[in-house]
């Protein structure tokens, strides 16, 4: 694969992750959410200050490690994607890397700058932020928080009486609200998994 291509669908990933946050972030209150298709797929605005899937560890030093963790990754990304490309690895397997590095360098942009260039989306006041507010960002560089926006509650019911411990609760699958970077991400790994035969296929040489 050609390095073109693959920087070609890195941008394209980014770009639609990013427009899609900045219109979720300035149009959007926190918690807002809409109907996109019926009951299962909606924009739900939220935003978390950990990993993806709102993970979270440590506080603000935790999220400033997250951070720092991040570029050096995507950092060495850049260098692995190069060297997958010299090597001739499986296209399908370099696409996969290539979305990994995309997710990762999409919410890598949201912790690094977001902060700085976005006013807080306050869930009390209720409003609706501002780019590049007079008074400043919400935060200081490297602890900005990351925008999801993305949910499919694909079935939503309560379990029955009988189930132990979880019987009569609420049940939503798929309850984790994300974005397109986590999904880039997710997609890549999963693909990687399911045909890692192919992409590392060995040559079996006859003998003779």
């Amino acid at each position: 694969m050609k390095g073109k291509y693959l920087i070609f669908l890195i941008l394209a990933v980014i770009i639609a992750d990013q427009a899609l946050k900045f219109y979720i972030k300035l149009h959007y209150i926190a918690g807002e959410e809409h109907e996109m298709i019926g009951l299962w797929f909606r924009l739900h605005f939220i935003e978390n200050e950990g990993m993806a899937w709102g993970w979270k560890f440590g506080g603000a030093i935790g999220k400033m490690i997250l951070t720092l963790f991040r570029l050096i990754a995507v950092i060495w990304g850049v260098f692995l994607l190069k060297d997958f490309i010299a090597k001739k690895y499986h296209n399908g397997f370099i696409i996969c890397a290539g979305l990994i590095f995309a997710g990762a360098l999409g919410n890598l942009i949201d912790s690094m700058f977001y902060g700085l260039i976005f006013e807080n989306s306050d869930p009390y006041l209720q409003n609706v932020a501002h780019l590049f507010p007079k008074g400043g960002g919400y935060t200081s560089f490297l602890h900005g928080k990351v925008v999801d926006m993305l949910y499919f509650p694909l079935i939503s019911t309560n379990l029955p009486s009988w189930i132990p411990f979880f019987g009569g609760k609420q049940f939503d699958f798929f309850e984790p609200v994300f974005n397109i970077a986590d999904a880039s991400i997710s997609v890549g790994v999963v693909i990687i998994l399911v045909f890692q035969n192919v992409f590392f296929k060995k040559e079996v040489h006859a003998s003779n």
